[in-house]
């Protein structure tokens, strides 16, 4: 997160803290010594394990190529399960050689400068992630027998993966190098990878073996299970989310149970208690059914997966049950950080794992808070008390989180986690695991069981999409700072502690009242008993108070005895309510305007943010999909879908909690492609489009949905007048210009090519103005034009002969647009154009390009830059682009 002076200066923040807790916590020098210590000595760590993780590929590519991608020939072994989807086979290689082919001029210069031996310089020890993309239908069943462990000879492209390229986006690259991985090789077609058995038998057989024990467990739930249900139960039971619905996901992570997919403690607790009953059952002693329940446990790790926090749990378990065996250590904070500490020294990049985080983070929170706050829910019985202790606490310890990466949070994620949470993991993890074993000697009763948890299951589907019906009680919030996160922890848990002892105080005095006491001593208990607390719970109210009485003001000691407490428990509950009222808010703009040029590759996608806070988004960029219905094979179990994986992330990352208005130029899917999800999360107040309808399944399901939504619909055109959209912005539409000929049209056109009747408008913001021309072409360029110079003659004041600071390209540079007379008429001092990296269209035409060159017009490209971002102040503009 930081680098360089900022870095040191955190670093220095961290230790003074460090320091001043040990001095408030009235420590030792020694233990203040070895805190010291272990935060000097993990930076070390960290810092030298990040040293080494460099590619041994990279150091072989001379510095003066400069291309992205390489021709390569590479052997290796195969170290991950292969996860086929699609028309796609995608896996891990651990490489052995790589043999890089260069450009002639290239190759040259590495024959005339070698120092090496061919043999020595092709020796790498990279491990790279492979994507094979199938050609034909029969492939599946050759990449269906590829394991863990095979050999494998592979010809491709070697290329480095996706960096982020819109701001707060998902950085592709810097996730793969957490994983040690620097390179991706792609592979056309299975006969382009040869695949040999190993040798003989190595370490790797073991998760070969689990990899195969993985697939049979889950082929055993399709048996059992039909429909959603079977990629659910396999998410459940073994951890294998690869076959659940994507819907139900979503509709599980809008409420916040997630959790539940994710195999954890919950997992590990109902194992362990079952494998204990059974040992229980089996006549073994105490000590006999923890050994034996402590070695099963890496087992039941491995067949889930091994996923962070899995292994966290599985950890925490064997040390557990080892500690029971021995009466040992009981102390769960102790067991959790030997966990955390023994992960971290395995793969110090755990620490920036989200799973990782949350795992621990929760675990943490649930052993120091559940204490503080059961004496406030005295009120309820004891078994209910604990449910909504946990509950309550799990949900206010992961929200600074869930909202730093997840940026939504349900109102009735308590509730639902209430619930939901026991049946889950009381009644249908037990059965699901109970007829996976069972279907292994009984199908039929196995089936029997699977009858009644699929009924559980539907019950839980339903009752998940009735909270999710409402989108009232979904609320979004943009990325909290690192501080504001560490300040909540703070306030939270001191808050807490104080209601605590203040809770406990009140009770003691209850349960030590006394009928029996003489009258003459009834004042002075009812005196003492209005008092907040005593010395003895809270020494500082007390020193204080006293220093007070000693020095004579014994009205303003008493005032503090009786209403400090009360007093701090209010300032930090106002505190705690300002930070979640400030963490909500919108990052102000200073009064600035903000016009943002997103990267969704060949689409258009502008969010603009007004100077008085309002968000309104034009289009939302879309994939194009060219599949003909005889490749339907081919179709991903969760394609990429731009709205869902770019647009929606990106608004809600930057708090974005309302749409003034979605602003669709036209029909075409490159536009429109990712709005329905944008109507699906984000709530929209209005859409406004070109008035003509498009011939296509996601204008008309678009359409559909905003109307089911009741988001009102408006057509924009020529004949409009200004748009007032704030005191510092309006939007001035140019085109379409309906009716062209002069007759009334009592009905919406179909018009199938959309480009030419595209929305083009002028936004005027803190005295800058942009032109936004959609995919408009020549043809209606100059009709605007001449729309223009009639309305001149007329007097009504528009005009295209003032320069425009910004205008967007129209058609991602397409050569039917933009001419010279349009850039002569508009004169912009800035072109941004939107075009995907590397697209098949060939956009931007070199003939665009050239005349926004000569026009004297500064140009930015998002297959270039990424995003721009352009932040408007009074007739100034400051642009930022993602990549250099």
């Amino acid at each position: 997160m930081y680098d360089g002076w900022r870095l040191a200066l955190i670093a220095a923040g961290l230790m003074l803290l460090l320091l001043a807790v040990c001095h408030w916590g009235r420590t030792g020098p020694l233990f203040v010594f070895c805190m010291l210590c272990s935060l000097c000595c993990s930076t070390i760590y960290w810092e030298w394990h990040d040293a080494l993780n460099v590619s041994d590929l990279e150091l072989r590519l001379p510095a003066a190529e400069t291309v992205d991608t390489y021709p390569v020939t590479a052997q290796g072994v195969i170290s991950s399960p292969v996860e086929v989807d699609g028309d796609r086979a995608d896996f891990k290689v651990s490489l052995q050689k790589a043999d890089l082919g260069f450009r002639q001029s290239t190759l040259t210069h590495m024959k005339t400068h070698a120092h090496q031996d061919n043999d020595q310089d092709l020796k790498t020890h990279d491990v790279v992630m492979v994507q094979v993309r199938l050609l034909d239908k029969s492939e599946l069943d050759i990449v269906g027998q590829w394991q863990r462990g095979d050999h494998i000879q592979l010809t491709g492209e070697l290329q480095k993966p996706g960096e982020a390229r819109n701001f707060d986006g998902f950085d592709y690259l810097q996730y793969l190098r957490t994983q040690n991985m620097h390179w991706i090789i792609k592979v056309k077609g299975a006969d382009q990878a040869q695949i040999t058995p190993p040798d003989g038998w190595s370490l790797s057989h073991i998760l070969r073996w689990n990899d195969s024990a993985r697939d049979t467990l889950g082929g055993k739930l399709e048996q059992l299970y039909t429909g959603v249900h079977a990629g659910y139960m396999k998410g459940l039971v073994i951890g294998s989310q690869d076959d659940l619905d994507p819907d139900t996901f979503m509709e599980f992570s809008r409420l916040g149970l997630t959790h539940i997919l994710a195999i954890s403690g919950m997992h590990v607790a109902v194992v362990v208690g079952c494998l204990l009953f059974l040992c229980t059952t089996l006549r073994m002693t105490r000590e006999t059914s923890l050994t034996v329940v402590m070695w099963l446990i890496p087992v039941y790790v491995l067949l889930t997966g091994a996923s962070p926090s899995i292994v966290r749990a599985g950890i925490m378990g064997m040390i557990g049950l080892y500690a029971a065996r021995r009466r040992l250590l009981k102390d769960g904070l102790h067991i959790l950080s030997a966990a955390a500490l023994a992960m971290l020294l395995w793969n110090p990049y755990f620490l920036v794992n989200v799973s990782f985080q949350l795992s621990f983070i929760v675990t943490a929170g649930l052993m120091i808070f559940v204490p503080k706050l059961m004496p406030l829910l005295r009120f309820m019985p004891r078994w209910l008390a604990g449910t909504v202790g946990i509950t309550v606490v799990a949900q206010l310890i992961s929200f600074p989180l869930t909202i730093y990466y997840f940026n939504q949070v349900s109102l009735l994620s308590v509730i639902a986690n209430l619930i939901l949470v026991p049946v889950i993991s009381l009644i249908v993890l037990p059965l699901g695991m109970v007829s996976l074993l069972l279907s292994w000697v009984w199908m039929r009763g196995a089936g029997w069981l699977a009858n009644i948890t699929e009924w559980l299951n539907q019950l839980t589907f339903r009752i998940v999409e009735w909270m999710n019906a409402s989108s009232a009680f979904m609320t979004l919030w943009p990325s909290p700072s690192l501080a504001w996160i560490l300040v909540y922890y703070v306030v939270l848990y001191v808050l807490l502690s104080i209601v605590k002892k203040k809770s406990e105080h009140q009770g003691a005095a209850m349960n030590n009242s006394d009928d029996t006491v003489p009258l003459e001593g009834r004042d002075s208990l009812n005196s003492r008993a209005d008092l907040s607390e005593p010395a003895a719970v809270f020494p500082l109210v007390d020193q204080w108070a006293g220093s007070l009485r000693w020095r004579g003001f014994i009205t303003t000691s008493h005032y503090i005895e009786r209403y400090a407490v009360r007093s701090v428990i209010m300032l930090l509950s106002v505190v705690l309510g300002a930070l979640l009222y400030t963490g909500y808010q919108s990052p102000s703009m200073g009064g600035a305007g903000l016009v943002q040029f997103l990267d969704v590759g060949q689409g258009d996608s502008i969010l603009v943010t007004t100077p008085e806070g309002k968000h309104i988004l034009i289009d939302g960029g879309g994939t194009v999909n060219f599949r003909k219905e005889k490749d339907a094979w081919k179709e991903r179990k969760a394609p990429f879908e731009v709205g869902e994986k770019v647009v929606v992330p990106l608004l809600k990352k930057r708090g974005v909690h309302q749409l003034e208005a979605v602003i669709m130029t036209h029909g075409d899917q490159d536009h429109i492609g990712g709005l329905l999800a944008v109507l699906k999360e984000i709530p929209v107040k209005s859409v406004v489009f070109n008035g003509t309808l498009a011939d296509s399944d996601s204008f008309r399901e678009l359409m559909s949905t905003a109307v089911q939504r009741n988001v009102p619909i408006y057509q924009a055109g020529a004949e409009r007048g200004p748009w007032k959209v704030d005191k510092y912005t309006d939007i001035q539409f140019l085109f379409p210009i309906f009716p062209e000929s002069g007759e009334t049209i009592n009905s919406l056109p179909l018009i199938k090519e959309q480009n030419h009747a595209s929305l083009v408008f002028v936004l005027q913001m803190n005295g800058s103005r942009v032109l936004f021309t959609g995919d408009t072409d020549q043809a209606a360029e100059q009709k605007i034009l001449l729309h223009l110079e009639e309305l001149l003659h007329e007097g009504s004041g528009l005009q295209a002969d003032n320069p425009v600071d910004v205008m967007k390209v129209a058609h991602h540079g397409s050569k039917t647009s933009t001419s010279a007379a349009w850039l002569n008429a508009w004169k912009p001092r800035t072109a941004v154009i939107s075009a995907g990296v590397n697209n098949m269209y060939g956009h931007p035409h070199t003939d665009v390009v050239g005349r926004l060159e000569r026009s004297g017009s500064i140009i930015y490209q998002t297959n270039l830059h990424g995003e721009v971002q352009m932040r408007m102040k009074e007739n100034h503009i400051e642009i930022r682009t993602k990549l250099p």
